[in-house]
């Protein structure tokens, strides 16, 4: 991929618009402003994210996307021509959050690119300087999104549960939902030490893939075993609470997959009469850039088997379509095929 001079008077871009409704349009836009301390980063691919569906289904304020990689089109600046991922949260570096090194839980600056601000579902878009992660060569432009959620995510919840029940110390544990998160989770766990990995997932594709990776089928909603582990990657407020049953006395839920609607506990006695841990997590610290990489280089195989379609923008709809109903995995978008 090789940088383009642009003329930003008046430039356009193609740009994929979220109307609700399951709609979605491909349209030419001016090529956002960019802003002091902002750079233009010309889109090479972007992966699609299930959490992008409530956009599908109610539409976006700004263009969506948010898993992207591309090149910085920036001629002057320092890191023109780089190769880079993008990270979503924006965040000040000056608060107590950032100087602890939660760059992804600024207290200061609460927004996201793709959610909040234009982003990776088009040609180009404005990124702040702090947000630019460069990828090295090695890794191929099709699995350098994967960096973002499916293993920074995915990778940052093994790590912060590991200090709460270490691998020697875990046993069985169960993954509920085989999406892009949890078969990342899957291959973290393993990378991690935990030798004794089962997992839930109702979707037969994706439950092969995640047995491949050396998991051991659970079956959904069952409650006939209990695990001092569990990462819950659905969002499933019925795996939620199922977490909450069989997680063992002193064991650790951690609630990974996302999920926008209300979710009411139920405090019953199985909540009440047990001590244990129930930990949210929140993509990742940039810190964790470095150990992500070298996560993606010894999976590279295992990864690849995610990326299951690609296309250009203007195939996006459909392509998005097929990705909701669950026929693909983690496709990725690339503006720059035509």
């Amino acid at each position: 991929m090789t940088t383009v001079a642009i003329d930003r008077a008046n430039a356009t871009m193609e740009a994929a618009v979220f109307h609700g409704g399951e709609r979605i349009t491909i349209e030419r836009v001016r090529i956002p402003d960019v802003s002091a301390g902002e750079v233009l980063v010309r889109v090479s691919r972007t992966a699609l994210c299930g959490s992008d569906f409530k956009l599908w289904h109610k539409g976006a304020e700004f263009t969506a996307g948010h898993e992207i990689f591309g090149l910085v089109e920036q001629p002057g600046h320092s890191m023109h021509g780089r190769r880079c991922v993008v990270y979503i949260p924006l965040h000040c570096d000056r608060c107590a959050a950032c100087r602890r090194g939660d760059t992804q839980m600024c207290l200061e600056v609460s927004s996201l690119i793709g959610w909040n601000r234009p982003g990776g579902y088009a040609d180009y878009l404005p990124v702040p300087e702090n947000c630019l992660l460069p990828v090295p060569d090695d890794i191929e432009d099709s699995l350098a999104p994967l960096l973002l959620d499916t293993i920074g995510t995915s990778a940052h919840a093994v790590r912060f549960v590991s200090r709460v029940v270490p691998p020697k110390d875990a046993g069985p544990v169960l993954v509920t939902g085989a999406g892009p998160v949890g078969l990342g989770v899957i291959l973290a766990l393993k990378d991690a030490g935990f030798d004794d990995i089962h997992v839930s997932e109702p979707n037969a594709r994706r439950l092969a893939i995640a047995t491949a990776f050396g998991a051991k089928p659970h079956p959904v909603g069952d409650t006939s075993r209990r695990f001092a582990l569990i990462l819950e990657c659905s969002g499933s407020h019925a795996a939620r609470n199922l977490g909450i049953e069989v997680v063992l006395p002193r064991g650790a839920l951690v609630l990974v997959g996302e999920n926008a609607a209300p979710w009411t506990i139920e405090e019953g006695k199985v909540f009440r009469r047990k001590d244990f841990y129930m930990i949210r997590t929140f993509y990742f610290p940039i810190g964790d850039l470095e150990a992500n990489t070298a996560l993606l280089r010894r999976y590279k195989d295992e990864y690849r088997v995610l990326v299951d379609g690609e296309f250009g923008l203007q195939e996006l709809p459909q392509g998005f379509a097929r990705f909701a109903a669950g026929e693909l995995i983690k496709p990725v978008l690339a503006p720059e095929r035509r």
